[in-house]
């Protein structure tokens, strides 16, 4: 079985090369392609791959324009970061999504599906593209606190975590500040850009540049240390271990 990857981040192309080989042992794996001109070469000239898991965004523009501009038989996995509400769009066009960070169990399940696959859906890139971008929302790029008696707007780069306790939520600025929010940390999760912030666990989103330390911990489980942060007991779980590493990898 051949398996092309379409794909210009190189800890995505090693990350999917693990999947497939943990998943798919008999696949012969070609790629990362990292852009839709080399990709374009390639499909010219080599034979249809099997399956193609492949980016949405490469180096040099949108994936779409490769099967566009060539014919392609091969069914097609799509892996982006593109928000849940895109995944609905594109599964409602017969495709299957994978968001990364990409968790092992739904790699699994979008490979089953291919196997049991007894035709290939047929792509139409008009519909995709309006799907996608009438599904793809922007994440949320200010709070609006409240501190003593004034109203302050706080931009979501300035944040250095959210946490809950005693089921209140709170915004803990990058100054060493906390507020109070009205969102719960499951409603954050959803408006918060992915790339700057992650859901450690039950209690704690923290951005990228407030982790302090990381250390193993029992069970195959990460203790984290957050700057300013009284809790030294932050731990992530073993299943959300690998998507916490691709995350800081990014």
């Amino acid at each position: 079985m051949k398996v092309l990857i379409i794909e210009d981040e190189r800890h995505a192309v090693s990350r999917l090369k693990t999947l497939i080989g943990e998943t798919m042992p008999e696949a012969e794996v070609d790629g990362g392609l990292d852009s839709v001109s080399v990709a374009l070469s390639w499909l010219k000239h080599n034979p249809a791959p099997d399956l193609i898991f492949c980016d949405i965004q490469l180096a040099d523009g949108l994936s779409f324009e490769i099967f566009e501009k060539v014919e392609v038989k091969s069914p097609i996995i799509f892996t982006t970061a593109y928000d849940q509400y895109a995944i609905r769009a594109f599964k409602l066009n017969s495709l299957d999504y994978l968001l990364k960070p990409i968790d092992p169990k739904e790699f699994k399940a979008a490979v089953e599906k291919f196997r049991q696959m007894k035709s290939v859906p047929q792509l139409d890139m008009s519909l995709l593209k309006s799907l996608l971008h009438q599904e793809t929302k922007e994440f949320k790029t200010r709070f609006l606190v409240k501190f003593g008696e004034k109203i302050q707007s706080i931009p979501a780069l300035e944040v250095s975590f959210f946490f809950s306790e005693e089921r209140v939520t709170f915004l803990q600025h990058q100054s060493g500040r906390k507020y109070v929010l009205d969102y719960a940390l499951d409603q954050l999760e959803g408006i918060l850009d992915p790339k700057q912030f992650f859901r450690l666990n039950r209690k704690y989103i923290a951005a990228i540049e407030s982790i302090a330390e990381i250390h193993t911990y029992s069970n195959s489980r990460l203790k984290i240390r957050l700057k300013d942060c009284a809790d030294n007991d932050i731990l992530v779980s073993r299943e959300k271990v690998g998507a916490l590493k691709e995350w800081l990898d990014g």
